[in-house]
């Protein structure tokens, strides 16, 4: 796995061992960031379910102002500093280490840009991040909020919560769900 695209271009980012991530592809990366490009300068980023951290260090690579990286698994945390340090990002970028649903409901200060999550698949987090984020201070009508999930899952439930579904971008194994505030 690398950066694409950037001030840290082509650098090797490690990922944590064992199965308990999975890292996006770097197709599926270049192809979510021609997407989020217009979005990217001197945004704030939050990567949820950070992993690697891959995501969020593209998006500071790419022109984010800052990115805070959301974790709570050591080897994963472990994982993004090492990549964080290696890209020489580290004076924007913030690790949060706690569960995402803790992090969303008292550890973000920033008004945020843009939100990516790529929880575990299937296990309806995405759900659970979008009833948080509907009574959150730092989601403006603006932010968009990037979810990474299995072809199978739907969110057709957005709209309860205040969010629209402006866009679903389709590959082999999972997809992007595009959203923004009602």
């Amino acid at each position: 796995m690398r950066v694409i695209a950037g001030t840290a271009r082509r650098l090797l980012l490690k990922t944590p061992a064992g199965m308990d991530t999975r890292p996006t592809t770097d197709r599926i990366k270049e192809t979510l960031f021609n997407i989020l490009m217009p979005y990217l300068p001197g945004a704030v980023f939050v990567d949820l379910f950070s992993g690697s951290g891959g995501i969020g260090i593209e998006a500071l690579s790419r022109g984010a102002q800052k990115a805070y990286f959301v974790e709570n698994n050591p080897k994963a945390i472990a994982c993004i500093e090492e990549n964080i340090k290696h890209t020489h990002l580290t004076d924007r970028a913030v690790i949060i280490k706690q569960d995402v649903f803790s992090a969303l409901l008292g550890s973000i200060k920033d008004t945020i840009d843009i939100i990516f999550l790529d929880p575990p698949y299937n296990q309806g987090y995405e759900k659970k991040v979008l009833e948080v984020l509907q009574n959150t201070s730092y989601i403006k009508q603006d932010t968009l909020i990037v979810v990474e999930t299995s072809l199978e899952t739907s969110l057709d439930y957005a709209t309860d919560f205040g969010f629209a579904l402006e866009k679903e971008k389709y590959y082999k194994t999972n997809k992007h769900a595009f959203l923004k505030k009602l």
